[in-house]
Parts: structure tokens; sequence; C-alpha cells
């Protein structure tokens, strides 16, 4: 192979990754966004009505039946070996 096709591939190569790059760039600028203010707003409204059980000094002392990480009594929980 001589130098002149060496640089001429690696030309082609570094032109093939502007060219992805160029392509990732415009799906990036294609992607829905919106204003930090309306996600921050969205992100307080959330956290004010989602009641988070591992918080209870917020929210208040959770009932068993109500806190999904309670450990769930069904039944004997003790074992028996005859």
């Amino acid at each position: 192979m001589s130098a002149r096709g060496g640089r001429q591939s690696m030309s082609e190569l570094r032109y093939r990754r502007l060219l992805e790059h160029n392509q990732r760039l415009r799906e990036d600028l294609a992607r829905p966004r919106i204003r930090v203010s309306e996600a921050s707003a969205s992100l307080i409204r959330h956290c004010k009505t989602t009641r988070d059980h591992l918080v209870p000094s917020v929210w208040g002392p959770v009932g068993k039946n109500d806190d999904p990480y309670a450990p769930q009594s069904k039944g004997p929980t003790c074992c028996v070996v005859q």
C-alpha cells in the first residue's frame, strides 16, 4: 500500500466519522425538550402528591397495610418439623 493510499483511507475514515457524529448531533437536536422551569415544577408536583413511605418525618407514620416495604404476614410464619 502506498503512502498516498493510506492517507486517502485515513481521510475517508475521518469523513465517515464526521458524518456519523453529524447524524448523532441531528438526532440530539430533534429530541423533544421542555424548559427547566416546567421540569422542576413537574418534579415538585410529583414529590408533593406521591407519598414516600421511606420518609415518615414528612408524611407521618405509615400503616402496615399501606406500607409496601413492611414484611407481609400471610398465614403462619413458623416452620414445624416432624
